[in-house]
Parts: structure tokens; sequence; C-alpha cells
């Protein structure tokens, strides 16, 4: 198992966030632009995506508007 906490949401994104589904789309703007900013993470990412199955987890209640959903958008992406 690897946890790579720098693709992590940063705590003061969360805490503005706050789980509001109306924040949705500017928390995943912000999230994708933190992302970014840690291209040695996102490589690793990728490279363990590239090998195999990858479990992208997450502790908010909400299935649908979390970091896990965000990132998993941002890999779709790079794949495209």
């Amino acid at each position: 198992m690897i946890w790579l906490k720098e693709i992590a949401p940063s705590g003061e994104l969360r805490k503005w966030f706050n789980h509001d589904a109306a924040r949705w789309g500017e928390f995943r703007r912000r999230y994708l632009l933190e992302t970014k900013s840690h291209p040695e993470a996102v490589g690793q990412l990728m490279a363990e995506i590239r090998k195999g199955r990858v479990t992208l987890v997450y502790g908010a209640k909400d299935d649908q508007h979390n970091n896990a959903v965000a990132l998993a958008e941002f890999i779709a992406s790079r794949f495209n």
C-alpha cells in the first residue's frame, strides 16, 4: 500500500470545501491545481496505475463529492 500524501487536498482546501456540494465545482478546480503542483507524486500515481489496479480512498460521507472522485476524473483525463 502506498499513501501519496502530496496528492491529498490541503487542509486549507478541505476546510474551505467543508463537504458543501454547492462548492464542488470550485473545489475540483482548486484541488486539481494543487495536484498539478506535485508532479513527482502524480508521476508515481500514474506509474502505479500502469502496473495494475489502484484504489482511491476517502473519508467523506458523500460518495459523489469528495477528493477521490475529483482525483479519478483527473486520472481519466490523463489517459484520454
